[in-house]
């Protein structure tokens, strides 16, 4: 295999200025970049990374830490980041986070500290958990891919818009009495930001809408589960049975369509459900939805980052992405 000593040979000049005509380090003229480039290619030549880091100072690695790594969301935002990665010729670092483990609390202790890497990727941090600005001491740019504040880059979907519209729907179709389902705790203490943001969405619609005294939130895990324990309970009391649902995603969504079938409750003639996210099931359970892509997040998040390492000036931005309403047959008029 040859070496950068063998193309440094063949384009005439010394290792070290092949070298910083290979990693674009230091001064080259043109002529030579361009002629030491030819003799590596017509070599085959391919620069380790650790040669590329003592010439750069860069690692050629993106670190990226998310809570979950076998969730819908989460593994397509992971395989946007891979895969642009891999068109920029970057290895990537993953910390896989559970929530409460002490493997956690290693990750943001110890194994981040240590800086392997030129940026940063998290998705999923909470502000309330102080895990970002916990993040921004280790002194690497850092792009989120969701969340709040500006500690640092932040690329999401407008939750706030997103619930919005899907209330908007419903009233649209004429429905009054619409519940919010999913998000927090059952006892409604614990919640992720993007949930709060889709809570507020919902209840701006209901309130524009003058439909105030029907707002009302169901707590509940953000899982297909979750959404199906409590789905069973509120549509089990025929009394207090809304005829909309607005979900706070997917998941929970298609819980609740599980539920309303296995009470014989007609989707959408009886009752109209709509989701955010358009999961890789929505299509399956007819879903209406709001349509994120967190392929599309987690690519922005790397070409967002990678202008942070070359420009560290660069001023913090927020990168809003909008979603897109995709209608299917889980909603129509509530029936007279």
């Amino acid at each position: 295999m040859a070496g950068i000593a063998d193309v440094a040979a063949r384009a005439g000049v010394s290792k070290a200025t092949a070298s910083r005509a290979l990693s674009g380090s230091g001064y080259v003229s043109e002529d030579t970049r361009v002629r030491v480039r030819a003799a590596a290619e017509a070599l085959g030549y391919v620069p380790s990374a650790g040669a590329v880091g003592l010439a750069t100072g860069r690692t050629q690695n993106i670190g990226v830490v998310m809570p979950y790594v076998n969730r819908w969301f989460f593994a397509e935002v992971l395989e946007g980041i891979q895969q642009t990665l891999l068109t920029h010729g970057l290895d990537l670092t993953l910390y896989d986070a559970k929530p409460g483990t002490t493997g956690r609390a290693r990750i943001f202790g110890d194994f981040l500290a240590r800086k392997r890497f030129d940026g940063l990727i998290a998705v999923g941090l909470d502000p309330a958990d102080h895990e970002l600005d916990q993040l921004t001491q280790i002194g690497r740019p850092i792009v989120s891919v969701v969340g709040a504040g500006d500690q640092a880059s932040i690329v999401a979907v407008d939750d706030d818009s997103a619930a919005r519209r899907a209330t908007q729907h419903l009233i649209t179709l004429g429905h009054t009495d619409i519940a919010f389902l999913g998000g927090g705790d059952r006892g409604g203490t614990q919640w992720a930001h993007v949930d709060q943001q889709r809570l507020a969405g919902y209840r701006r619609s209901m309130e524009e809408a003058g439909l105030a005294e029907f707002e009302r939130h169901i707590a509940s895990d953000v899982t297909l589960p979750g959404g199906y324990a409590v789905a069973a309970d509120l549509l089990g009391d025929t009394r207090g049975r809304p005829t909309g649902i607005v979900a706070v995603c997917d998941e929970v969504a298609i819980g609740a369509i599980i539920a309303a079938r296995r009470l014989g409750i007609a989707v959408p003639s009886a009752l109209s459900i709509v989701g955010i996210d358009d999961h890789e099931f929505a299509e399956m359970f007819s879903l209406t939805t709001l349509q994120q892509i967190p392929r599309e997040q987690g690519a922005a998040a790397v070409e967002l980052l990678l202008a942070e390492i070359a420009d560290p000036a660069r001023p913090r931005t927020r990168e809003l992405m909008h979603a897109r309403m995709i209608v299917r047959t889980s909603t129509a008029s509530p029936s007279v």
